[in-house]
C-alpha cells in the first residue's frame, strides 16, 4: 500500500470544501475519487452556482477513476458481504482496486477487512 495516495470519500470532499483545515495534511497526497463520488457530488438537487464552481475546481485537481471490471467485480463482493449501498462499494472497491488509503469519515466502512479505511481525524 502507498501512503502517498489515498481515495477521498464523499463525505471528506465535502468536509474540505466547507473550508476546513485538512486541507494541508492532504496536500502531500494524489488524491483519488471514484466516479460515483463525482456523481453525487454534482447531482445535490440543491447546489448553488458557487458551490458547483468550487465542486468543479475540486475536481480538476484529483484523478477520477471510472467504473472498470475490475471495480465492478469488487463493488459486487463488498455489496454482498458487508451490505453496503452500492455508492459505498464502488467507492470502497476502487481503494481496494488500487490497494491504497480510504480516507473517509464514514464508522461503518472501517468493518471493511479488504481496504485500509483511515479516519479524517487520523491523518
Amino acid at each position: 500500500m502507498n501512503g502517498k495516495m489515498v481515495v477521498l470519500d464523499t463525505n471528506v470532499i465535502l468536509y474540505l470544501l466547507s473550508g476546513s483545515d485538512i486541507k494541508e495534511k492532504l496536500k502531500s497526497k494524489t488524491l483519488f475519487i471514484s466516479v460515483i463520488t463525482e456523481l453525487e457530488l454534482l447531482s445535490y438537487p440543491l447546489i448553488k452556482e458557487k458551490e458547483e464552481k468550487g465542486i468543479s475546481l475540486f475536481l480538476t485537481k484529483v484523478n477520477i477513476v471510472d467504473l472498470i471490471p475490475d471495480i465492478k467485480t469488487k463493488s459486487i463482493l463488498l455489496r454482498r458481504k458487508y451490505r453496503l449501498s452500492l455508492p459505498d462499494a464502488i467507492i470502497c472497491a476502487t481503494a481496494w482496486h488500487f490497494d491504497i488509503g480510504f480516507v473517509t469519515n464514514d464508522k461503518k466502512l472501517f468493518k471493511i477487512n479488504e481496504i485500509n479505511s483511515i479516519e479524517l481525524i487520523s491523518l
